[in-house]
């Protein structure tokens, strides 16, 4: 089975779509279609029912996926081996999702720099479902993320316990209903959030990205829930609030890798992400 096609396949299983997994691949739906109609007639299977809703793995299909995974990190970890720049005995590649970057991703690549300098590093910032799909398939090593899915073959290990706390402009910690942003932080944090404010289940801003939410309520007043670390300078330069009484989140960061045995050298980089959370915590 070529790569392409093992790759497509696994793309349209993902998303469920035609249409997703051609946006993903940058591929027109035309070709992911010529894609898997090739793959059906090598294997003499039909893998995927499509309908108005997307497309559904046949059981052909589903017995296919874990192949065609293994194939794809195979072909991802020999690409990756043999393209080693001079001077580089070992390589890894890693990912981070946008939220993560500062200071944890950070702090761990200048502890590989200083730790492992023989390693050739790849690091990259997507968002958190492409960081795990390219965990699954081989091309990321690890990944840094909230809130992982439960996927088969990913393990997930908690790494950094982080807060979140309700934060306002109001001088007296008073909660702006009217100006309130809902910040998406997960699923876990949507129950929650639920649970203690259903009255604040319709906001009229919702935003995707924390650092863009702070930056609209510093500028034009309001309240929401944002990482501890985070807002701290603003809380102790008086620029916002706690909220009184207002319950404080869970929100932590997981390595995300695939399972399999990595061996001595993502031992070793893992243990550094360790130490540098351990000391972030201190």
């Amino acid at each position: 089975m070529d790569v392409a096609l093992a790759r497509t396949f696994l793309e349209v299983a993902a998303s469920g779509s035609f249409v997703a997994a051609a946006e993903r691949l940058n591929l027109t739906q035309t070709a992911v279609s010529a894609r898997i109609r090739v793959l059906e007639e090598q294997l003499g299977r039909r893998l995927f029912v499509r309908n108005k809703a997307g497309a559904r793995l046949t059981p052909a299909g589903e017995r296919l996926v874990r192949h065609a995974t293994t194939l794809v990190q195979v072909w991802e970890r020999a690409r990756q081996e043999v393209a080693l720049p001079p001077g580089r005995e070992e390589g890894v590649s890693l990912g981070c999702e946008p939220s993560l970057w500062q200071p944890l991703f950070a702090d761990w690549l200048v502890w590989l720099h200083h730790h492992c300098p023989d390693l050739a590093l790849k690091a990259e910032i997507e968002t958190p479902a492409r960081l795990v799909d390219r965990v699954i398939e081989g091309s990321l090593d690890l990944a840094l993320v909230y809130n992982p899915p439960q996927r088969p073959g990913l393990v997930a290990e908690p790494i950094a316990e982080e807060k979140l706390v309700f934060v306002t402009t109001a001088p007296d910690g008073a909660l702006l209903r009217d100006r309130y942003v809902y910040v998406d932080w997960g699923p876990r944090f949507a129950v929650d959030h639920r649970a203690a404010y259903p009255e604040l289940a319709n906001p009229a801003i919702s935003i995707g990205f924390g650092p863009l939410a702070l930056s609209h309520i510093l500028a034009v007043g309001g309240c929401g829930y944002f990482r501890v670390g985070t807002v701290r300078p603003y809380l102790d330069d008086g620029r916002v609030h706690r909220v009184a009484d207002a319950p404080e989140f869970s929100h932590a960061a997981h390595v995300v890798h695939a399972r399999r045995d990595d061996g001595a050298l993502m031992n070793r980089v893992r243990n550094g992400l360790r130490e540098v959370a351990r000391r972030k915590a201190e």
